[in-house]
């Protein structure tokens, strides 16, 4: 019993981070990684203005989840861009990642929550 657990955890951990819905769901790790090997991407935090002011990722750029659809086509004109997708826990980011791969964009890496990001992040000071 114990055996098939670890498999089937095994299974699904390779299975999570391969292509799915057109997009790829990678770890902080692997992000942090690419942001060091890849000269051109983008980063894109799809949380709320006030979540964004409040903390977030340096170089990121704003599109809330909810207007993925009307803005990216104009300050996202690349879709072959490689495209770093965050929110707060990952469940925005995989919506959003999922939204961008059904309008054409072909290299979107959905890392989910910033909870969850162990590295720098730049907080807002309060004025």
């Amino acid at each position: 019993m114990k055996k098939a657990y670890i498999f089937s955890m095994l299974f699904w951990g390779l299975f999570a981070s391969c292509k799915n819905d057109g997009y790829h769901k990678i770890g902080p790790e692997e992000a942090r990684q690419m942001m060091k090997e890849t000269a051109d991407f983008i980063l894109l935090d799809v949380r709320t203005e006030s979540e964004y002011r409040e903390t977030r990722i340096p170089d990121s750029r704003l599109i809330p989840d909810y207007e993925i659809g009307a803005r990216a086509h104009s300050e996202l004109p690349d879709k072959n861009a490689v495209i770093l997708v965050y929110c707060r826990s990952g469940r925005r980011s995989a919506g959003a990642a999922r939204k961008l791969a059904k309008m054409g964009y072909t290299q979107i890496y959905d890392f989910g929550g910033i909870m969850n990001w162990p590295y720098e992040t730049v907080k807002s000071r309060e004025e």
